[in-house]
């Protein structure tokens, strides 16, 4: 129970990254007061738990009404892993892991940016959405390791609510640079469960 509950706790701190976001908010947010400021960022997690918490009790029931089977989700949800994955390691932005250009732009005529980009999809994005379908639809019949998924996701979106409210302090202790080196990391560990997701959803598709 304790690996599975630490490999949960890697698979959200990456996808979810509460680092790398806190550069990205703060660049969203560069004429917002600290008021304004913290209003968005607590507006934004407690959005982007919502949506996780939804599809973390009904991913797998949307799954089935759509004919999907778990194995299958897992292959899908590994590859699209590993593309984020690889975004990471090569510290390059796509529409997978933070905002596109247009979105950066849409985004600059906002005054809220709680909402969108940073509750979708800088929190509840692909990523972050697949991880918890996939590890709560692992565990489905236990309902305890269940809520403690559910329970380490929560924590780590406190990180990530605790890194954008000090987001001017965090990119002024690691700068970019440090930002990058931390992101390579994640994404090579990132890539290791990704092949692990795929890896299971063949061997479930073949034990079948």
């Amino acid at each position: 129970m304790l690996e599975t509950l630490l490999a949960t706790f890697i698979t959200f701190l990456v996808v979810l990254d509460p680092l790398g976001n806190a550069p990205i908010f703060a660049g969203l947010t560069p004429t917002a007061t600290g008021s304004e400021r913290r209003r968005m960022a607590i507006k934004g997690v407690a959005i982007g738990t919502g949506i996780l918490l939804a599809f973390a009790v009904g991913g797998e029931t949307l799954l089935s009404a759509l004919g999907i089977g778990l194995p299958a989700f897992r292959i899908a949800g590994g590859i699209l892993l590993l593309l984020l994955a690889i975004d990471m390691v090569m510290a390059r932005q796509s529409g997978l892991r933070s905002t596109t250009p247009g979105e950066i732009e849409e985004s600059g005529h906002r005054q809220d940016v709680s909402v969108f980009p940073l509750a979708i999809p800088l929190i509840a994005g692909p990523g972050a959405l697949t991880s918890v379908v996939l590890l709560v639809g692992g565990a489905s019949g236990d309902l305890q390791m269940q809520a403690l998924i559910v329970l380490v996701m929560l924590c780590v979106l406190t990180l990530v609510l605790i890194c954008l409210l000090v987001a001017g302090e965090v990119m002024r202790l690691l700068g970019l640079t440090g930002v990058n080196v931390i992101s390579r990391v994640a994404g090579i560990i990132l890539a290791a469960l990704a092949v692990q997701f795929m890896a299971d959803g063949v061997l479930a598709f073949l034990a079948t």
